[in-house]
């Protein structure tokens, strides 16, 4: 049984998954540059295997191996910056027509 923490968590991504995500125009670095989950479904899940506690340091090392991504990436296509947990991630990775 999964804690009311981890509802709420759940919840607000999936919120997020749902309702900005899509506006947005870009995806994660991760999933652009590795293919798979985006960071969003990736902590989403840990949240719901392992409750909002367990899934700080899998998701701590899911946003640095994004940030890794993003360097790996970012002489491709770089139009701003966001912050994640401080660590600063540039963006516009793939568009909305881009795997």
């Amino acid at each position: 049984m999964r804690s009311p923490a981890a509802r709420v968590v759940e919840a607000a991504i999936a919120g997020y998954q749902r309702r900005i995500s899509p506006r947005k125009g870009w995806s994660c670095a991760h999933r652009v540059a590795h293919g798979g989950e985006s960071c969003s479904s990736a902590v989403r899940g840990e949240v719901h295997r392992r409750g909002v506690v367990g899934a700080v340091l899998p998701s701590a090392v899911r946003f640095l191996a994004c940030y890794r991504a993003a360097v790996l990436l970012s002489p491709l296509e770089v139009q701003g910056f966001c912050c994640l947990g401080g660590i600063p991630v540039p963006f516009r990775f793939g568009g909305r027509n881009r795997p």
